[in-house]
């Protein structure tokens, strides 16, 4: 179902060895949209288990994984992974290539998340709202909303009123920006959308 690389058992096993835990174990989760899915790792007692918890054998710890995470978990790996300067843990979901691709990168990209990060994310944090550019495509920017931002219903007045016209005016070279955010995910959106 869930599979450890030995690199990322290693990491686990030394940080569960160092802790003062009696019975400790790890909670995998995964929540945010199911295009761009963000993991949950975190480390609990062994009587934190729910009733409904899948309980895994990772090889020297247990693992318990929700139901809902679960489905999405099936066949992925675990992996420990050192990257520009970088380490941590990695999730690849099954049929993911081995290396995940790297965050769009050259000048054109940066120019895009420096919009971004000093322009667009400050006004959209009063509303718990964050944006990131999720790839670059030739003339087109693919964004992702978390946070407030997710499923809020007022998301695309946002993205063609604000983060468009911010982006393009700063960065003319961006014909188009297109939202790859999984709406329907959104847990705590700002305005709830109309029904």
């Amino acid at each position: 179902m869930l599979t450890f690389t030995d690199a990322a058992r290693e990491v686990v096993l030394s940080i569960l060895a160092e802790g003062s835990m009696e019975t400790p174990a790890l909670r995998v989760a995964v929540c945010g949209s199911p295009l761009a899915p963000d993991y949950e790792l975190s480390l609990i007692e062994g009587w934190e288990e729910s009733a409904d918890d899948l309980v895994l054998d990772a090889g020297g710890f247990r693992v318990f994984v929700d139901p809902k995470s679960a489905e999405q978990l099936d066949g992925a790996t675990v992996d420990y992974v050192q990257r520009g300067g970088e380490s941590g843990f990695e999730i690849r979901p099954a049929g993911a290539p081995a290396t995940l691709p790297e965050p769009p990168a050259g000048e054109l990209a940066e120019r895009v998340r420096h919009v971004i990060e000093t322009r667009i994310n400050p006004a959209i944090a009063a509303h718990g709202g964050h944006i990131a550019l999720a790839a670059l495509e030739g003339d087109v920017a693919y964004i992702q909303m978390s946070g407030g931002c997710q499923g809020c219903g007022m998301a695309r007045v946002t993205l063609r009123q604000g983060v468009d016209r911010m982006i393009r005016e700063a960065v003319p070279e961006i014909a188009d920006i297109r939202d790859i955010t999984d709406h329907a995910a959104g847990v705590n959106p700002y305005f709830q959308p109309s029904k």
